[in-house]
C-alpha cells in the first residue's frame, strides 16, 4: 500500500470535520489512522496551522522543547538572583 500524502488544508479539514461529525466517522471516510489524526491535532494544538505547512521535523521540535524548558530554568535562575540583590539591598538599607 503506498503512502498518502495529506495537504495542511486537507489535514485542517479532517481535523474540523472530526470535531464537529465524529473522530471514527471522519476517519473511516478519509482512511486515516487514530494515531495520525491525533498527531495532527497534537501538532495543530501546539504549534498552529503554520505546522502543517512549515513541515517541522521531530528533530526540530525535540530540540525546541529543550530550548523551551533551557529558556525556562534560566528564567528561574534570574529571578531568584533578582530576589538575592533585593533582600542584599534591603539589609544593607536597614543597616544604615
Amino acid at each position: 500500500m503506498a503512502k498518502r500524502k495529506f495537504t495542511a488544508e486537507d489535514k485542517l479539514k479532517i481535523i474540523k470535520e472530526a470535531s464537529e461529525q465524529g473522530v471514527t466517522k471522519t476517519l473511516a471516510k478519509y482512511d486515516v489512522y487514530p494515531a495520525t489524526y491525533y498527531s495532527w491535532r497534537r501538532k495543530l494544538k501546539e504549534q498552529g496551522e503554520d505546522a502543517f505547512s512549515k513541515g517541522v521535523t521531530a528533530k526540530q521540535l525535540k530540540e525546541l522543547r529543550h530550548l523551551e524548558k533551557e529558556n525556562r530554568q534560566l528564567k528561574e535562575l534570574v529571578a531568584e538572583k533578582e530576589l538575592l540583590i533585593r533582600a542584599l539591598k534591603e539589609a544593607r538599607s536597614k543597616k544604615s
